[in-house]
């Protein structure tokens, strides 16, 4: 097992002495490394798997856990081939220590405190719990010469800008919750917010056309610090929820911040909800083109597309 933390997480060095104790307690085996930049998380998986351990965890947050789960695959030379698995019988799993935690969130449907997180890995490495075979997405952006994998939830628009918001924040907004750090960012993110013309294509159909405030793209339930983006998303259902927000105004959008978290603001319609098996989500001036956010890391800017790969990652839950 090889356990990889991030130090700069909000809460991975506090929580490591209790996970330590925990798991040298239980006699179980494992080898440690901390991250030290953005990537590193890939890199180190990536190596580990193609030199047989056998499952990952990550000490972090929803960042971190995304660079893991995206050395998990192989990338091919020709972006427009999906990425296969290293090992597909490898295991990756999450002891939550970040700001926003949104994919254990929804894993477990709400908060769950890390000592149940730390029993459930136990478990398995004892070979009393299994794993469970969820999605991930496959994105290409900047043009879609440059991917990633999506393991949760990804955003653009207004959405983008507040997660470069949110990365950008020193040590004295780490004292905060998640919740008000992502608020706080997104108010800043809506002040300086135009829209502009996207179009969105699911499965080949054009779904919207014309302008617009957000676009998220859901693999699981929860994102940006508890934002239910879509109620209806799975993580093994083989389909991406296509989020779209058209037309409102600044008042509007405050308003819908307020519901989003309870998947309220499903009721708006101006709010869309569309599942399938591939989005492209296009902009069409060079000044338009919009930021994007996956699992809480900046990836780069439209032109963007997602493909589903069905139950490509054995997740511990």
């Amino acid at each position: 097992m090889l356990i990889i933390t991030n130090p700069l997480a909000a809460k991975a060095r506090q929580a490591w002495p209790t996970i330590s104790k925990a798991l040298d307690g239980a006699g179980i085996q494992y080898q440690t490394h901390e991250t030290i930049s953005a990537g590193d998380a890939t890199i180190k998986t990536r190596e580990a798997l193609n030199s047989g351990t056998e499952s990952v965890v990550v000490v972090g947050g929803d960042g971190t856990l995304s660079e893991a789960a995206e050395g998990f695959f192989q990338f091919n030379d020709d972006p427009a081939v999906p990425p296969t698995p290293i090992n597909p019988s490898s295991t990756l799993a999450i002891l939550p220590a970040g700001t926003g935690n949104d994919f254990a969130r929804g894993l477990r449907g709400g908060r769950s405190p890390l000592q149940d997180w730390i029993h459930l890995l136990v478990a398995h490495s004892r070979g009393n719990h299994g794993a469970r075979t969820i999605d991930v997405l496959y994105g290409r952006c900047n043009g879609f010469e440059k991917s990633f994998i999506c393991l949760n939830a990804s955003t653009m628009g207004i959405g983008g800008e507040t997660a470069g918001r949110v990365a950008a924040q020193g040590k004295f907004m780490r004292n905060f919750s998640g919740e008000f750090r992502f608020v706080f960012a997104a108010v800043g993110a809506l002040a300086a917010w135009r829209e502009r013309r996207v179009r969105v294509m699911v499965d080949g159909r054009v779904v919207v056309d014309g302008p617009m405030n957000l676009a998220g793209v859901a693999n699981g339930l929860y994102a940006g610090g508890g934002m239910m983006l879509s109620p209806e998303a799975r993580i093994d259902d083989g389909r991406l929820d296509v989020v779209t927000a058209s037309g409102l105004t600044r008042a509007n959008v405050v308003t819908e911040l307020s519901r989003i978290h309870t998947g309220g603001h499903v009721n708006n319609p101006k709010v869309t909800i569309t599942q399938g098996s591939i989005v492209t989500i296009e902009t069409f001036l060079v000044q338009d083109a919009m930021p994007l956010e996956a699992d809480g890391n900046v990836r780069g800017v439209t032109p963007v597309q997602f493909q589903v790969l069905p139950g490509a990652l054995r997740f511990v839950v």
